[in-house]
């Protein structure tokens, strides 16, 4: 079964039916934005998903088009399993195929240990955990349809030897999908490779710096249920709290 292409997805003027599709969750802004930014300028189509910013998704959908790459805005709430389920399908239609998902959304709202409970963590865990399991689930089997072979890039948002006890439920989460993108590998392969992304920001990291990483994981056929480090040498340095404090 092909793979995605390795080097470019397509070029402007090429065919649509030859060129990768990409869906970036929470694209509307920051890395998000990067990623979608990124794939457009190395020659995929891209579906540009958020939850609540549609004048930013529009705007971003407007700039990936002068850039020769065809890009369609999508609302959902990722929160809601219907809706997460509906997304790659809705991609599809809409442009004709999907060959790569980056799970780039995120729900980070301050909690503690100490104020900790399940509401907010089900939240959290179902934003930043379930919905990304049930996109590569999603992707998998429009994959196997078209006999085709793609990529989910996971990103996680924070560095394995630095948790974060000041957003509680969102490390928790970020945990588990850590752990699922390894499950998901090996359990989804050989039509998808999955990859996460740990980005560090703030001290050193660009946004545009975990665009290149991510672009370089969808590009390298060899790569599956590993984790790139982006984080301009954060991560031997252990800190007792998030870089945002």
């Amino acid at each position: 079964m092909p793979e995605v292409p390795s080097r470019r997805a397509g070029a402007a003027g090429e065919p649509a039916a030859q060129r990768a599709v990409a869906l970036v969750t929470g694209a509307g802004r920051r890395i998000g934005r990067a990623v979608a930014t990124r794939l457009a300028e190395a020659g995929w189509d891209v579906a540009v998903h958020d939850h609540g910013s549609p004048d930013e998704v529009e705007a971003l959908c407007a700039q990936l088009r002068e850039l020769g790459a065809r890009a369609e805005g999508l609302r959902a709430d990722l929160a809601d399993e219907a809706s997460a389920r509906e997304l790659v399908p809705s991609v599809a239609r809409l442009l004709g195929r999907v060959d790569a998902v980056v799970n780039n959304a995120c729900l980070l709202e301050y909690d503690s240990a100490a104020g900790f409970g399940g509401d907010c963590a089900l939240l959290h865990y179902r934003v930043n955990t379930i919905a990304p399991v049930l996109l590569a689930q999603a992707l998998h089997a429009e994959l196997l349809a078209r006999r085709r072979r793609g990529c989910v890039v996971n990103l996680l948002d924070h560095e394995p030897g630095n948790p974060d006890p000041g957003h509680f439920s969102c490390t928790l989460s970020k945990a588990a999908l850590r752990e699922a993108h390894t499950l998901l590998a090996q359990a989804l392969a050989p039509q998808l490779r999955v990859v996460a992304v740990a980005p560090g920001m703030g001290q050193g990291t660009r946004a545009e710096d975990i665009a290149d990483a991510v672009l370089f994981a969808l590009r390298n056929p060899a790569m599956s249920g590993c984790e790139l480090l982006v984080d301009a040498g954060q991560h031997p340095q252990a800190r007792s709290r998030d870089f945002s404090f």
